[in-house]
């Protein structure tokens, strides 16, 4: 099981570590950790310490022969000395990095949380040392300065000549790796704490997987430096040029910019990526969101859609939760807090259609029944990248009219605490903190808000209740609307074309036959893992649909044109993903889209309704 693990592990860190998601710290462990590491060869060396003979000779006039010149020759002062450099410089830099982003990713979460600090905390303390080390590269009077607290210990070095492990250290602590399987399994231990030898070793080996390309590039920042003469010729610059790439990196992490970066350069792991993740063996070995323990292991005592109420077992903690908002003072909300309450914790994301047809119903049940005693907690799981932004959340709440206490579940740890599935899903706990019901995915509206007026009643016998609310059921049919179509290469479906769906196909075009419920590309594009952008102007997506609703999400900016009928429309794309509408009629039925992208704007995912 062990070595399964481990290999699983270094697989995919290695994936990890040739993905885009490194470029941002390519300069800074080129230069600090490998440059700056470049050895004087023997051979220099030699010239160098002739050099100085010669010249003390020249210096005292006595460079003719004799027993007189022997007599008097004296010895040239002393050189002046070179910094000391440690040949283990670049393996000090990457196990810097391993051991922090080890230790960081298993534990840095569960000690924030009991040091009651933001989740940030680590990340800001890694860029502060990175910029500690660039001023002290650029500017050697205040690298004393900041050596001199570290006086009593030997070689205290933290960041230039013979240092690299704290240079190491910080960049584990700011280095956020590409998500994956394995880094979820990982993220998800430690943010809950269950922390074993199978976490340990998936951990480690991950970071050594992914830390192998970085000594690579490392090493051969090393060995360019010791094959071009100029580098060692040049060690001032050198210093000062890392230090700049330092502060650089610093700047960047601090305004996201390696993440504007990734989504500029085309993911060219995510075939891979996908091969890897969709192995039956790596599923069942990090069995992703479904680790059952003492708290979520009576869950599966409830069944879906079920019209009366059950006893699941005590609620699992609300955990691992970026932030909060619609709270007072947006402070966490803990269910023992709720005892005496009948609480209706719902999953969602903002962007998923699924759940925005299902946040009415939730919207109408948190306001006509609070006052009854029901709270309603939604807790946002966010299924894409950009829907980990809490802006992004708190403007999407804001339009949905969600007023409740929202928690920001980022790193899905409480999602795999409820061993959850699906968005939306309503898990429904009675007064006394049991789980009385269970509803995964969009219906059911009418027996979920019958099950929160009998609990009401359970809890307060004889209560007077508001009438029941009349938002209209906008589920569709089970097989009567095209299943949402995803066009990142991670989640494809639908795909009808005839090229192979991934980030090494740059050219398509349109089938002679589209099935039905499929789409197709044309033209130039860019597929990445979450989302497809045209390199070319005019490119082309068609859709095959059967739908009575039509909505696309995008994101970026520019006038995306679509012909449905024959009728040509335009709408307007700016700024961050959102769910667009391209169709609305009063009823299901069959056509064809197609859509032209222009340049600057992204595909996410093609939703649809009843």
């Amino acid at each position: 099981m062990y070595l399964t693990l481990a290999l699983i592990g270094f697989l995919g860190g290695l994936i990890t570590g040739i993905s885009p998601c490194i470029l941002p710290v390519l300069p800074v462990i080129f230069f600090s950790g490998g440059v700056q590491g470049a050895r004087t060869s023997r051979a220099e060396k030699r010239a160098a310490g002739a050099g100085s003979s010669d010249d003390a000779e020249r210096a005292s006039g006595l460079s003719g022969g004799g027993a007189v010149a022997t007599a008097t020759r004296t010895e040239a002062p002393p050189a002046p000395a070179e910094p000391t450099v440690s040949r283990w410089r670049p393996y000090l830099v990457i196990l810097g990095l391993v051991v922090s982003f080890s230790v960081f990713t298993l534990i840095g979460s569960l000690l924030l949380a009991l040091l009651h600090l933001p989740q940030d905390v680590l990340r800001y303390a890694g860029i502060v040392v990175l910029v500690l080390i660039g001023v002290g590269l650029i500017v050697p009077k205040f690298e004393e300065y900041l050596e001199k607290p570290f006086s009593w210990i030997p070689q205290r070095n933290v960041g230039t000549e013979r240092g690299g492990f704290v240079l190491g250290i910080a960049l584990g602590a700011v280095y956020v790796p590409c998500a994956g399987p394995v880094l979820a399994a990982i993220t998800v231990a430690g943010s809950t704490g269950r922390i074993g030898i199978e976490t340990v070793v998936l951990t480690v080996t991950f970071a050594l997987g992914a830390a192998i390309p970085l000594l690579i590039f490392a090493l051969a920042g090393r060995r360019v430096a010791e094959r071009v003469r100029s580098f060692r010729k040049h060690q001032k610059g050198i210093r000062i040029t890392g230090g700049v790439l330092m502060l650089a990196l610093s700047v960047g992490l601090l305004f996201n910019l390696p993440q504007a970066l990734q989504r500029l350069v085309p993911d060219y792991t995510s075939a891979l990526q996908d091969q890897f993740s969709n192995s039956d063996q790596v599923s069942q070995a990090l069995n992703l969101g479904g680790i059952v323990n003492a708290q979520n292991k009576n869950l599966s005592k409830c069944t879906n859609n079920a019209d009366a109420l059950q006893s699941c077992g005590t609620a699992p903690d609300i955990t691992g939760i970026q932030q909060w908002f619609n709270t007072p003072g947006n402070k966490p909300i803990a269910l023992s807090q709720l005892k005496g309450k009948v609480v209706l914790v719902d999953f969602w994301a903002y962007s998923c259609i699924n759940c925005q047809r299902s946040i009415p119903h939730v919207v109408a049940w948190d306001k006509a029944y609070k006052a009854a005693g029901l709270d309603v907690i939604g807790v946002h799981a966010p299924e894409y990248a950009f829907e980990k932004v809490p802006a992004n959340v708190e403007a999407g709440a804001k339009g949905f009219g969600i007023t409740y206490p929202v928690a920001i579940d980022n790193n899905l740890s409480t999602w795999t605490n409820y061993r959850n599935r699906y968005w939306p899903a309503h898990y429904l706990i009675d007064a006394k903190g049991v789980v009385r019901n269970v509803q995964f995915g969009e219906g059911n509206y009418v027996s979920t808000e019958k099950l929160i007026r009998e609990l009401l009643q359970d809890a307060k016998p004889g209560a007077s209740l508001p009438a029941a609310t009349e938002v209209r059921d906008t589920t569709p049919k089970s097989g009567a609307t095209t299943p949402e179509s995803y066009l990142g290469t991670t989640k494809v479906v639908n795909f009808g074309g005839s090229e192979k769906y991934s980030s090494q196909t740059g050219s398509f075009a349109f089938p002679a036959a589209l099935g039905a419920n499929r789409f197709a590309l044309d033209g130039a594009w860019s597929l990445a893992t979450q989302y497809i952008q045209p390199t070319t102007a005019d490119a082309k997506v068609r859709l095959n649909y059967t739908a009575g609703e039509v909505r696309m999400v995008l994101a970026g900016s520019g006038t995306v044109s679509y012909t449905i009928g024959g009728v040509t429309k335009t709408l307007d794309v700016s700024g961050t993903p959102n769910s667009y509408r391209l169709l609305k009629t009063s009823g299901a039925h069959t056509g064809t889209v197609t859509v032209i992208v222009p340049r600057g704007v992204q595909a996410y995912s093609f939703t649809f309704g009843g």
